[in-house]
């Protein structure tokens, strides 16, 4: 299967799995998931109509990028865990971080793009299943109640919502209950109209499970594997 068939088979499954949930195809992002493929696999899939893609670490797609030019309309996004300084660079290479996972990262990033003169949209990756392997923070701790509160204060920040990656299981349904959590965590924490900060977003769902995070309320679906086939090399499936 090309790129383009598998990009036109996931759209498919997308618009049928919102029809499931009495949702819009058009509410749902799809990003593609790059981390490790070349850049000449990115372009194909740009060529067949992508626009939406996310990396996982500062380093592999800032020897990516000059390869990327040229793409008008693209939009890359950091969906892996940021170290703090890293975020600089993180700032001066993609146009959000969707894994703010401490007030630490959280103030750098503000730093970061001050300096640069521009808004930086960011989302915060909870670690919705309390994983230790895992970056996030824990829909209970107190720091996420900081950096929702402090978000006045990071004026270089627009906070667009919530991340997560659940704890994987073979069968797809094993994470709907934390999809519904976080949907439920995301809802909430939009009704208290915190000053500065937007609850519009909420990405979760991978290749295996993307049609169960539709139909709990995704708004944003990370596929790799399913776009571009397997990886070049080890590591968590997006």
């Amino acid at each position: 299967m090309t790129i383009a068939a598998n990009l036109a088979g996931i759209h498919e499954r997308m618009a049928s799995a919102a029809k499931r949930a009495g949702r819009t195809r058009g509410e749902i992002a799809l990003m593609a998931v790059c981390k490790t493929m070349p850049a000449e696999r990115i372009r194909e899939a740009y060529g067949a109509g992508q626009r939406l893609f996310g990396e996982n670490r500062v380093q592999e797609f800032a020897e990516k990028r000059p390869w990327l030019t040229g793409m008008t309309g693209a939009q890359f996004h950091l969906i892996g865990h940021l170290q703090s300084n890293k975020a600089a660079k993180a700032v001066e290479l993609f146009h959000a971080v969707d894994s703010v996972d401490s007030l630490r990262l959280a103030d750098k990033l503000d730093a970061a793009a001050r300096k640069l003169g521009r808004r930086l949209p960011v989302l915060i990756e909870v670690n919705i299943g309390g994983e230790a392997a895992k970056s996030g923070l824990a829909p209970d701790d107190l720091e996420l109640e900081e950096l929702l509160h402090d978000a006045p204060r990071l004026e270089a920040l627009e906070i667009r919502g919530l991340m997560t990656v659940p704890p994987y299981t073979e069968d797809p349904e094993g994470a709907r209950p934390y999809f519904r959590r976080m949907r439920e965590l995301r809802d909430a924490t939009a009704k208290r109209k915190l000053p500065y900060v937007k609850m519009d977003e909420l990405s979760m769902g991978m290749s295996h499970d993307f049609e169960v995070a539709i139909e709990e309320g995704s708004t944003c679906v990370r596929i790799g594997t399913a776009i571009f086939g397997a990886r070049p090399q080890a590591g968590a499936e997006e």
